[in-house]
């Protein structure tokens, strides 16, 4: 097959969508046999069920009657299409809305649990402060500077960030903020003015035990310094 009609070279210059049912499953399938390459085995099992679709419904038993089907391709096409059955049978799941400082504790609070170092994240949002990627710019010692708000605001642009939310967590359990964190806030505000990428919040996370307010987290937002 000419290089430039291989599936695999057309999925990475065109997208899946651009690929015929066929050169899909050539990909799972991704070798076929003596005197059958693997698009016609594709077009075989494809037209064996009528469709796409229906190998859903195909067991082990009926793909190994197609020559170029063995054991191992037949229980990997049968996982697949079961994983495909399941998804299909689930509704997706929206990402989160992190507009609120509890929500984003929430958020972060099984990520920070137990670490003994501070990690920084930064929480791209869209317009709905939803969320869009959440990407870790940092980590380190418990006293070293964790973040540059080039690093926080470069993560926020290659997401195409509506907005912006960023957090830290401090390994001893208090989320009271130092003067490095108030000072990396300023920071933080002032280059999102630039870049024009609103700031939401940056939130500490800590523990409830550990937090004389009970909460768990400090919020430069409700603090009033943003």
């Amino acid at each position: 097959m000419p290089a430039g009609e291989r599936p695999q070279e057309r999925l990475e210059k065109l997208g899946a969508s651009a690929l015929s049912d066929t050169e899909l499953l050539a990909l799972l399938l991704r070798s076929g046999t003596r005197g059958m390459d693997v698009i016609a085995v594709s077009s075989r099992l494809i037209s064996e069920a009528g469709s796409l679709a229906g190998l859903l419904s195909w067991q082990e038993s009926d793909f190994r009657i197609l020559r170029g089907i063995g054991r191992v391709k037949a229980l990997q096409l049968v996982a697949v299409m079961e994983v495909a059955r399941r998804s299909i049978g689930m509704p997706p799941r929206e990402a989160p809305v992190l507009n609120r400082a509890d929500l984003i504790a929430e958020h972060l609070g099984s990520v920070a649990s137990g670490l003994e170092v501070e990690k920084f994240w930064v929480l791209s949002l869209n317009r709905r402060n939803r969320l869009r990627k959440r990407v870790e710019v940092s980590s380190g010692t418990a006293t070293a500077a964790l973040a540059h708000p080039r690093e926080v605001f470069r993560s926020a642009i290659r997401e195409a960030a509506a907005a912006v939310v960023c957090a830290h967590n401090h390994p001893s359990g208090d989320p009271a903020p130092s003067a490095a964190d108030i000072q990396l806030t300023r920071q933080l505000r002032e280059a999102a003015s630039a870049v024009d990428i609103p700031l939401l919040d940056h939130v500490i996370i800590g523990r409830r035990g550990a937090d004389p307010l009970g909460r768990g987290y400090y919020s430069f937002r409700e603090a009033g310094l943003l």
